[in-house]
């Protein structure tokens, strides 16, 4: 993607939302590390989110994900408003669904800004609105024979 030319380094690409997916499939870090690279950022966050063994002190033995038909484009809205808010000069984010187990990777979100605490605070806002508005739903099974339905 090209930069105007006045300044390149103080003008983000023309669009910074590189990679927004709900996936079937398992996740990359290395993929959404790259899509956010910009050599114009001097600070790229990170968040892996990963599934635990554990959930309110009950051992999780199973664990899916089902998303609303929905989900892609509210994704696409929460990264609009976190670009408005902070100088982003990349972002990516992508979604697990279906059954996962221990230790899979659920969602990763990157995002790269050019200074470090703008990188950290537009990558916590992100994840945290992405929590609170992307319709995904996480059934978990519990080792003790109970299950639970989280964010519906």
């Amino acid at each position: 993607m090209a930069l105007t030319d006045d300044h390149p380094g103080e003008h983000a690409a023309q669009d910074p939302i590189r990679l927004l997916e709900i996936r079937e499939t398992p996740l990359s870090i290395d993929e959404v590390f790259k899509v956010v690279g910009d050599e114009a950022a001097g600070g790229t966050a990170l968040f892996v989110g990963t599934v635990r063994n554990h959930d309110g002190g009950t051992d999780v033995d199973a664990l899916g994900y089902s998303c609303h038909p929905s989900a892609e484009d509210e994704m696409r809205r929460v990264a609009e408003r976190v670009i408005e808010k902070f100088p982003v000069r990349a972002l990516a984010a992508v979604h697990r669904v279906g059954d996962l187990a221990v230790g899979d990777l659920a969602v990763v979100a990157a995002i790269s800004c050019a200074h470090r605490n703008e990188a950290f605070e537009a990558c916590r806002m992100l994840i945290d609105d992405l929590k609170r508005d992307v319709p995904i739903w996480k059934h978990q099974t519990f080792s003790n024979g109970t299950e639970e339905w989280v964010g519906i």
